[in-house]
């Protein structure tokens, strides 16, 4: 069966972001369609010389209380909500005619709170009122009516036109992506009100209820296991630099585990400036190294664990060039590679290996979240996101032995690292590149040991490295561990009952120990 098309006849506009306006009004002009319109839209489609009839002239009343009433009349909402073969004599009984389209996205909220001087006033009145009216109207009569809130529809919806108007599927589609729409906006609203329910110049530290927004990115083939279902869903605002909006080049459709893999590798090279190269096996770091360039970094980050690199996921702070993805290409089965930029060199370098996913995460500096979620059987736990700008500066020395400068700086790398390696975290580091990793483990000398192992496995001398701990040593055996493996400085956020005993145990050793004081638990 043909699918059933409706066409427009009145559309309404009234947009606070106006991308993409005129040509879709131009477009509506041109099938003959009657624009309505109000306040700043209206002035931007008369200033391109587009006819276009004021709301007020249709309700017969003007816009007052500052704009803050305007669509609030029947003749609207009438026109939005009849039903074609129901309400016609209603509808001619108070000249109600029918709208067949509404274009229309909200106040700013979001952003005009997000600025450092908005006032309680301010984001009051960024509160819109009869754009949800209307937009909840026009969905929930979709049958008959289009709507629009977002301009990536607007070429879709202008095809239509040309082929008799839009179909059920599509106004179905529409309907749905406004309340979505409305929905979130909704839920800003709420999180920020309730917030301030006690005091608006003190706001508590947390909403009394969280509404956050996810759109379906993709399918997946299956979730963490062949037995689950698992999709991809991307945060409202989600920006560049992250796995989550990365540009697909090449390779097989990415799996449930692949995304939290390259996430995970994304995540730690974004923590360091100079040139960086991680490789993630299973969520955990297998190796990480800064050089002066990309090639000579995965090169270095490689040989701290070949073994557990095959297979592995491998994330750049830079674009990503032709002579590093040959050499990736040539030496080791890789899952995905991401990057800042995928150069046309290297993606011909990958095109010889057609399974390899390539991902293209954009620029790094694009906005994120604030929040961490982890789920937890009937609730959801919420975290600022883990971050740290520490540096020398920040350090303190506990021990008799005054780490060097090059120490220093390796501390802080190895710092780096653990912050993304599972916790108990212990990372061995040498000349801003990692030599072993113990991750994951339930006692924190036994990641030390681990460390030590791995190092020995990928043939790598420790004698002279660093260590990182991701949290404070319960007893002083993890100290003697990295003491025989011929570790010669610590980093460690302090903390415990026994750190005189631990800071003892440097000095008996002859290691420097430098305190955070604080930790980065991953679990």
């Amino acid at each position: 069966m043909p699918a059933i098309r409706h066409p427009v006849r009145r559309a309404l506009l009234s947009v606070s972001d106006k991308s993409g306006l005129l040509p879709l009004a131009e477009a509506l002009i041109a099938h003959g369609v009657q624009l309505l319109s109000t306040g700043g839209t209206a002035k931007a489609l008369r200033d391109a010389g587009l006819a276009v009839t004021d709301v007020s002239s249709v309700t017969g009343f003007p816009e007052i209380m500052d704009g803050r009433v305007k669509t609030l009349h029947p003749k609207i909402h009438g026109g939005l909500l009849s039903r074609a073969g129901t309400d016609d004599a209603v509808s001619a009984e108070h000249g109600i005619e029918a709208i067949d389209l509404l274009v229309v996205n909200l106040y700013p909220f979001a952003a005009t709170v997000a600025k450092f001087d908005c006032t309680y006033d301010d984001a009051i009145e960024n509160i819109d009122i009869g754009g949800p009216a209307m937009l909840r109207a026009a969905a929930k009569n979709h049958a008959r009516v289009s709507v629009l809130t977002d301009p990536a529809d607007y070429a879709g919806f202008i095809d239509s036109l040309a082929t008799g108007g839009s179909t059920e599927a599509q106004r179905r589609g529409w309907a749905a992506k406004t309340y979505a729409h409305t929905s979130a906006y909704d839920g800003q609203i709420t999180e920020w009100l309730s917030k301030r329910a006690e005091a608006p110049e003190a706001p508590n530290a947390w909403p009394a209820s969280l509404h956050p927004a996810f759109a379906l990115g993709s399918a997946l083939r299956y979730g963490e296991n062949p037995h689950q279902a698992g999709a991809l869903f991307v945060e409202a605002g989600a920006g560049s630099g992250i796995v989550a909006t990365a540009r697909f080049i090449q390779g097989k459709e990415l799996s449930f585990n692949n995304i939290a893999d390259a996430d995970a590798a994304l995540e730690c090279v974004k923590a360091f400036d100079a040139p960086a190269c991680v490789i993630v096996k299973h969520a955990n770091p297998c190796g990480v190294a800064v050089a002066a360039n990309i090639g000579d970094a995965y090169d270095r980050a490689f040989a701290t664990d070949p073994t557990s690199a095959f297979g592995g996921i491998i994330a750049f702070n830079r674009m990503l060039d032709g002579k590093t993805a040959s050499t990736i290409a040539e030496r080791q089965f890789v899952e995905v590679v991401i990057a800042p930029g995928i150069s046309p060199e290297a993606q011909a370098a990958f095109a010889r290996k057609p399974n390899v996913r390539v991902l293209d995460c954009g620029a790094l500096d694009g906005h994120h979240g604030d929040w961490d979620y982890k789920r937890v059987a009937g609730g959801l736990l919420v975290q600022n996101t883990d971050s740290d700008t520490l540096g020398i500066k920040d350090l303190k020395t506990v021990s008799d032995t005054q780490p060097s400068l090059e120490q220093l700086e390796d501390l802080l790398f190895a710092w780096k690292v653990a912050m993304f390696v599972k916790s108990n975290a212990i990372v061995f580091a040498q000349d801003q590149r990692t030599i072993g990793i113990g991750a994951g483990q339930m006692s924190r000398v036994i990641s030390a040991k681990i460390a030590g192992i791995k190092a020995d496995d990928a043939s790598l001398a420790v004698p002279g490295a660093v260590m990182a701990s991701d949290a404070f040593f319960p007893f002083r055996d993890g100290i003697d561990t990295a003491a025989a493996a011929g570790i010669r400085a610590v980093i460690q956020p302090g903390g415990s009952m026994r750190d005189n005993e631990v800071i003892d145990a440097a000095n008996e050793h002859g290691i420097a120990m430098v305190f955070t004081g604080r930790r980065h638990f991953k679990h």
